[in-house]
């Protein structure tokens, strides 16, 4: 061996190994900011715990922050006065009303819970998936009974009593009553799906169930489907199709900010006007009136 070969070798070495380095770190760096923007308000404490909290509980709809999507629980906390309330948003992307109470979502948000507090509940576009799976197995049971099919969740590994979607509502329902919290149910935003110049109102039934489950158990709902969908036809569809970012589900910042102002309007109308008091001056500028079904 040359004396050449003897002085490459040491450099070789050194240079794999910081290479090694380099991809390690990078790849961590990777893992950890993805991990982040999918819980980057999820993380979230309250500013001051001696104020009321307003939580947002649902799917990636309300929060999303791939792909150059937003979802409408982000641009939402500023339509409060953050000296008045606390918002926070909640929501998970990907998850059902199943799987945000099975993968113990819901509860984390029952622990931060107090009397006094409100909650605005969401669930619908992720609970016609398959209920088993070796992927996602996040379905709930179709309707408002109390069907039950028991199942070995090929996902999670785990004997699992799956329920319908009205049972995972009724509950999350039941349990924020318990806490002395007022929970408010709302249909779900509305997807770019157009049909002879129509927006498509609501995927399958899940806005006539929310708002059956909401009658039954004597709480709040909030129509937000009709607050979207008439907003979105008067804009017309071209329009609308830059408030969505790379598919018809997931809305782009503006149209993050869009459907929040409409929920802060679907608040504004209810009679007892619960949360008007808390609302920021872009809050207040907010108008609201009384929307009819087309």
């Amino acid at each position: 061996m040359n004396c050449t070969s003897r002085k490459t070798k040491p450099i070789v070495y050194a240079a794999a190994l910081i290479y090694l380095t380099l991809s390690i770190s990078l790849g961590l760096v990777q893992t950890l900011n993805a991990r982040d923007r999918e819980t980057r308000l999820g993380e979230q404490r309250p500013i001051n715990s001696h104020l009321m909290i307003l939580f947002v509980v649902g799917d990636s709809t309300a929060n999303n922050n791939a792909n150059g999507a937003q979802g409408w629980g982000d641009p939402f906390i500023s339509y409060f006065d953050a000296k008045k309330i606390n918002v926070l948003n909640r929501a998970r992307g990907g998850r059902s009303s199943r799987t945000f109470i099975t993968e113990g979502l819901w509860d984390k948000v029952l622990s931060e819970m107090k009397r006094g507090d409100f909650v605005l509940i969401q669930f619908g576009h992720n609970d016609a998936g398959a209920t088993n799976d070796a992927s996602r197995a996040r379905g709930s049971l179709p309707g408002t009974g109390e069907e039950t099919q028991e199942i070995d969740n090929v996902l999670t590994k785990k004997h699992e009593v799956v329920h319908t979607y009205g049972w995972y509502m009724r509950k999350m329902i039941a349990d924020t009553k318990a806490k002395g919290a007022m929970p408010i149910v709302m249909s779900l935003t509305v997807r770019n799906i157009w049909k002879d110049g129509r927006v498509e109102r609501g995927s399958g039934k899940f806005g006539l169930w929310a708002a059956e489950i909401a009658k039954s158990q004597n709480v709040t709902f909030i129509d937000l489907t009709t607050l979207i969908a008439n907003k979105y036809e008067e804009l017309g569809e071209e329009k609308v199709k830059e408030l969505f970012a790379t598919d018809h589900t997931h809305t782009s910042p503006a149209g993050a900010e869009l459907n929040a102002s409409l929920v802060v309007e679907g608040l504004k109308i209810l009679r007892s006007k619960p949360l008007n008091r808390y609302l920021s001056e872009k809050g207040k500028a907010v108008k609201a009136e009384r929307q009819k079904r087309s």
